[in-house]
């Protein structure tokens, strides 16, 4: 029986960005609209709803910054072998 396909880097990434988001206390999502009251509170929404986007952009990059350095490290074991 032949062997399993190893995962793509994509499916790699995926599942660290898993791993990282269960690693963390609270999720927090975004908020679905903001709930009338004028520009104030439109922008305290916006603003929110930006840093929770840029939390999940680290998490990815942190992923991709894993994934990165678990290949290389493979790859120079591989040769050394």
């Amino acid at each position: 029986m032949a062997a399993p396909e190893p995962p793509s880097r994509r499916q790699r990434v995926h599942e660290l960005a898993l791993a990282l988001l269960a690693r963390q206390a609270e999720i927090e999502l975004l908020s679905p609209e903001a709930t009338g009251g004028g520009g104030e509170e439109a922008g305290l929404w916006l603003e929110r709803n930006r840093r929770v986007v840029q939390r999940y952009q680290a998490v990815v990059r942190s992923a991709i910054t894993l994934d990165a350095l678990i290949e290389q490290e493979v790859a120079a074991r591989a040769g050394q072998l």
